[in-house]
């Protein structure tokens, strides 16, 4: 039995993980969903990788695992606990001392995005129901209404602290039909800044509300 250690992204709400939980206990596991203070101006990534290293608490059979903009925070977190694995889920992989901001320019996201968009016959100007809820079930869209957070602009100017990536196997997982990251842009990020493969799922941007079993059998495998 694992405990697996789940990170949101941008907003830091942990109800995001709500369908997966109870996918991963099913299968045996612990899981630990962190929320973290998101629309808080004056909390950023050094809170936020706090929060993270008291959910891993003194265990040491830990995978965790980060959504998109949590990959600024898990490495961060991982370089101070011995936890197993780091699985990253349409994520933002930074490099050592990135901000969030600087990421898109870095990486090209909005040509790739643009590129993306126009091969999919789907707008290019975004727009939360074609790039984040074009999957996921009406009736779990409707209730994310209440648990919709900003995440506050301190996070996106606070460099990714760690010297290196942290000693820990990585695993990255792409959605499919993710729109906000193209599956390609995803694959081309991980291989140019990680080294790593790319594990794709059936799913967009927010696979854990739209395919949380599929993910689950994907955050399992080691």
């Amino acid at each position: 039995m694992s405990l697996f250690v789940l990170i949101p992204g941008a907003g830091g709400v942990a109800w995001y993980w709500h369908r997966v939980v109870p996918e991963l206990r099913a299968r045996g596991h612990e899981a630990v969903p962190v929320g973290l203070p998101g629309p808080d101006e004056s909390a950023g990534l050094p809170e936020y990788a706090d929060a993270v290293v008291a959910a891993i608490g003194g265990r040491r059979d830990v995978v965790v695992v980060a959504q998109s903009m949590g990959a600024f925070t898990a490495p961060m977190a991982c370089a101070r606990s011995p936890v197993r694995r780091l699985v990253l889920v349409n994520a933002m992989i930074p490099l050592p001392g990135e901000t969030a901001g600087e990421w898109w320019d870095h990486t090209g996201w909005e040509p790739a995005c643009v590129a993306a968009a126009q091969a999919g016959g789907y707008p290019a100007e975004f727009d939360l129901a074609t790039y984040f809820l074009h999957d996921v079930p009406a009736e779990v869209a409707a209730a994310g209404e209440g648990h919709a957070y900003a995440e506050a602009d301190i996070a996106f100017s606070q460099p990714c602290a760690i010297e290196r990536w942290p000693d820990v196997p990585t695993r990255v997982i792409a959605g499919r039909d993710d729109r906000f990251f193209p599956l390609e842009f995803q694959r081309q990020v991980a291989r140019e800044r990680l080294g790593a493969e790319v594990h794709a799922v059936p799913g967009g941007h927010l696979a854990a509300l739209s395919r949380p079993a599929e993910l689950t059998d994907q955050l399992i495998r080691y």
